[in-house]
């Protein structure tokens, strides 16, 4: 267990929430005694580039004022005095929010988000502000901005020389080296689940417009969403239940649950995650649970026409929204030129300034396939997957999060090949808006890295969904920390 000297105690900060909160009940552990061991794993890990900004001052200062609090005999919240982190795209009143990116150099917000806000009525103490994909835009968070080790992008604490995943890199490294207890990303197309099953957490991308996208940087507004991530998903539905106000959970059986297996969603893994992943399937069915095979569930076929155009017709617009509303003195085209990192400044340059996308080697206007995307195209993916909610009576659909175990970090990880085995099976439920839980299963044997599963439910099914999580995570286990 990782443990840090602070006084006369030996600190922990591989603690779930719910641990922490019960010793500091207790009265054998204090916030600030914990705060300390997170700022020192931050420190003794500086080389996995995982902060933007670590408010040393204000996290201290937070929890000296939430042992105060305890101390007095005060109710205590539901997250008082737990150390928490948030994506560096996600607003913070009073700390920088760069977005991963120099165009954002020297913004400092004046307003909490509303899910930041949330947090920090139940007691949060936020640590600071995580490295990303410059902009979000890329599922590697192989960025070279803010880094504060030698070495180019956010890193794998289970192993260095591998990326942490993206966009919400450091959110999810942070949680894989035991640097905080739980973290806000965003996803648009994967980035709170590729990262999250890279790095051995557990994570929840809610229904569409569940959570509020005030205050947060955008890249496309009808599938960006926030979203929590934690150590185990009883920290993952206590997070969501601090943001909606929704606390309740539906009761789940074993013996009553029914998750589709799409074979398409089966395709193209690795030994590592195949292994895995087969493993899972198998220990549920041990416990009783009825696995669906579905062999023509056609979501990929349904998604390549309007996962892409959504996303860079509405990159535009958005950003050029945000930045009028927000207050920016920067027009998109002076944003653009600031863009570090080369395969984000290739994307804006050729995809995203000029509204084109390619088609058979050919740049095209976007703007009539995202019209026939937003008239059509995405209802018929929706319709696609209450059809088969429906027919086979799946409680959701199951499937490996991503394809491979975090690959190496280098100049080759943002090649479209390696991009395309990260989301390829993520981004079918981004576009639809149904609500996504990622659980960890294990380690791989050859790699020793996370492997993560996925489950995607009906719209609107996300305590659901979550207390299914917890169900399997009692199957599984937690796996260990880095």
């Amino acid at each position: 267990m990782t443990v840090f000297e602070s006084a006369s105690v030996e600190v922990s900060t591989d603690l779930t929430i719910a641990e922490a909160s019960e010793a500091f009940r207790n009265g054998v552990l204090s916030s600030v005694e914990l705060v300390q061991a997170c700022l020192k794993r931050a420190e003794a890990g500086k080389s996995l580039n995982v902060y933007v900004t670590l408010d040393r001052v204000g996290a201290l200062q937070a929890a000296q004022a939430a042992d105060a609090v305890r101390q007095a005999g005060e109710p205590l919240k539901p997250l008082s005095g737990i150390p928490i982190v948030i994506k560096d795209n996600i607003h913070v009143a009073g700390l920088p929010c760069t977005a991963g990116s120099p165009a954002f150099a020297g913004f400092v917000p004046s307003e909490d988000s509303p899910s930041v806000q949330k947090l920090r009525d139940a007691g949060a103490i936020i640590l600071g502000k995580t490295n990303m994909h410059e902009l979000a835009f890329g599922a590697t968070g192989y960025n070279g901005a803010y880094n504060t080790g030698s070495e180019v992008g956010v890193r794998n604490p289970y192993d260095g020389t591998r990326i942490a995943g993206g966009s919400s890199s450091g959110s999810a490294a942070a949680l894989g080296a035991r640097m905080a207890l739980a973290a806000l990303g965003t996803d648009t197309g994967g980035s709170m689940r590729i990262p999250p099953a890279l790095n051995g957490c557990a994570s929840l991308r809610p229904s569409a417009g569940r959570y509020s996208d005030r205050g947060v940087i955008p890249i496309a507004r009808s599938r960006d969403t926030v979203g929590p991530m934690a150590l185990c998903m009883a920290d993952v539905a206590l997070l969501d239940g601090v943001i909606t106000g929704e606390y309740a959970m539906p009761s789940v059986l074993l013996g009553a649950l029914r998750l589709g297996v799409p074979s398409e969603f089966w395709d193209n893994l690795d030994e590592d995650t195949y292994e895995q992943a087969m493993a899972a399937a198998e220990t549920l069915r041990g416990h009783g649970v009825t696995l669906v095979p579905i062999e023509d569930a056609g979501l990929h076929a349904l998604n390549a026409p309007v996962g892409f155009p959504v996303v860079i017709h509405e990159a535009y617009d958005c950003m050029v929204d945000y930045l009028r509303d927000y207050g920016h003195a920067q027009t998109i085209e002076q944003l653009a030129e600031k863009i570090y990192s080369p395969d984000v400044r290739w994307i804006y340059e050729h995809w995203v300034m000029p509204r084109k996308m390619p088609v058979d080697d050919q740049l095209v206007d976007v703007a009539p396939a995202y019209h026939v995307a937003q008239n059509g195209g995405r209802q018929a993916l929706l319709e696609r997957y209450q059809t088969l909610f429906e027919r086979h009576q799946l409680d959701a659909l199951l499937f490996p999060t991503t394809a491979i175990v975090a690959p190496l970090a280098n100049d080759d990880v943002n090649q479209p090949s390696v991009f395309g085995r990260l989301i390829q099976n993520t981004e079918p439920a981004a576009s639809a808006g149904l609500p996504c839980i990622q659980l960890p299963v294990g380690l791989g044997n050859r790699s020793g890295l996370p492997v993560g599963m996925e489950l995607d439910g009906p719209p609107g099914c996300d305590r659901r969904l979550l207390a299914i999580g917890q169900l399997l995570e009692g199957l599984f286990g937690r796996v260990p920390r880095a």
